[in-house]
């Protein structure tokens, strides 16, 4: 999965887990970028009566990197509390709740917004509610209006929403972790001859599951930087994005159940930039580690990048398929074309009116040129399918990021940097078979974007 439960001990912390980062030109408003970061992930939409929600013990973060140093330049701050308006009753609600202030409605989540920027903190928004869970029909008969209500534009020129939204990545899960048995791909004739054969279609498997976002929508002008310091002319408009979330070094459990003291500075539990990073690239030993630490530390994992262990999966699982790849594995030739694509950006020249490269600092980052527009028709394949505004350029919902991943490996990139490399024809095929059209909620065309949640009620469909 993109990052849902991708290291051992965040898998055990899932409101401070971040599943996915999104940020991309917003396409009904050319003139801000949005940027969402997901928490929270796999809910199961009957979650009553504890009802999924944010931690109120945990610091969310978007971090934007202006200057290419991989570095947090502006950072917003979400953090939350939770008021209970009826402590003698077990239920989520006792009624229909029609509006955010609606005292059907038991437990409640606000949260506060900062941004800091230039060494100070502005205090943007105070005590703004969440919309509840998703419930069902009853409960949240108008799921829609809610969100409405939640949605802020602020008088400093940011749109925010955080609450519960559908998951829109799209993954054939059982697939992918049994050793790569890509179920399409095999169906596939290459090379004149039937790879294998797999039985069954792609499954989705974070299908009908929720998680809680946070969205944020923000001017260009507040995000890119004034000068231009590497003397490219759009490289100012170049931003390096990820999440992070903190908790306090230590918390003492005692007294009143539930409840604690929370003590010491806060420390670095998750963070997330590319998709599948830490998922696919890091192993399973350092994982942990890699949640720790900020982007500036990534030429650790460098090594990774360079000879990332599923390329030499690829050659053992389909023999005979992969030959160029497998060549280029055992002569040890460091991946180039991954690490411009994940750690430092894709420099200018390489494709024609593009670069999104912050400079040599390597750090997994979302890198994003700003100064692309959105795409009328976007291409699933982001810029491997000629769409410059998609993946790896930042990440929207719709962008098949694992078949993307997956091809990049395979040595669909590598003649970016070595024009004598020729990839094998099945790097161009390999595919889990998923696409935006398996999720079921569907995308919006505005902010937030991500689906209406799935409801208890309704999910899983009762038998008929």
């Amino acid at each position: 999965m993109s990052s849902h439960r991708e290291a051992p001990e965040i898998a055990k912390d899932p409101v401070a887990d971040s599943s996915d980062l999104y940020a991309f030109v917003s396409p009904d408003r050319p003139d801000t970028v949005t940027l969402i970061a997901n928490y929270v992930p796999l809910q199961l939409p009957s979650g009553g009566p504890n009802f999924f929600e944010f931690g109120d013990d945990v610091q969310y973060d978007i971090n934007i990197d202006n200057d290419g140093d991989g570095r947090p330049d502006i950072v917003y701050r979400f953090e939350f509390t939770t008021e209970i308006t009826n402590p003698n009753s077990f239920l989520y609600n006792t009624g229909p709740i029609d509006s955010l202030d609606s005292e059907n409605w038991n437990r409640r989540q606000f949260y506060s917004l900062t941004r800091i920027a230039d060494g100070r903190e502005h205090r943007l928004a105070h005590k703004l509610p969440c919309p509840p869970c998703n419930v069902g029909p009853l409960s949240t008969p108008n799921y829609t209006d809610l969100v409405r209500q939640a949605t802020y534009s602020l008088s400093t020129g940011e749109r925010v929403f955080a609450g519960q939204r559908a998951d829109g990545f799209f993954v054939d899960l059982g697939a992918v972790f049994d050793l790569g048995t890509l179920r399409p791909f095999q169906q596939l004739h290459v090379a004149g001859r039937k790879v294998f054969r797999a039985e069954g279609e792609p499954v989705n498997a974070t299908d009908r599951m929720n998680v809680h976002s946070i969205a944020l929508q923000v001017p260009l002008g507040k995000v890119r930087r004034r000068a231009n310091r590497y003397g490219v002319a759009d490289q100012a408009s170049v931003i390096g994005v990820w999440t992070s979330a903190a908790r306090r070094q230590a918390r003492v459990i005692g007294g009143e159940p539930g409840r604690g003291v929370a003590a010491g500075p806060f420390v670095q539990v998750s963070r997330l930039g590319n998709p599948l990073f830490n998922e696919v690239i890091v192993p399973m030993s350092q994982k942990d580690l890699w949640n720790s630490l900020p982007p500036t530390e990534d030429k650790r994992f460098a090594q990774f990048v360079e000879q990332p262990e599923l390329a030499a999966l690829l050659p053992a699982l389909y023999p005979g398929v992969f030959g160029n790849l497998d060549r280029l594995n055992k002569a040890k030739t460091a991946r180039a074309d991954l690490v411009a694509i994940l750690l430092t950006g894709v420099p200018a020249g390489l494709i024609d009116g593009f670069t999104n490269a912050t400079g040599d600092v390597q750090a997994d980052m979302l890198r994003l040129n700003t100064a692309i527009p959105p795409s009328r028709r976007p291409d699933r394949f982001g810029v491997l399918g000629g769409d410059l505004a998609g993946f790896p350029n930042g990440r929207r919902p719709v962008d098949d990021v694992v078949t993307i991943a997956l091809r990049a490996i395979a040595g669909l990139t590598v003649p970016l940097v070595d024009r004598t490399f020729r990839p094998d024809a099945a790097a161009a095929a390999v595919t889990p078979g998923l696409s935006a059209a398996d999720v079921t909620a569907g995308f919006l065309p505005a902010f937030p974007y991500l689906g209406t949640p799935y409801d208890g009620f309704n999910n899983p469909p009762a038998a008929r």
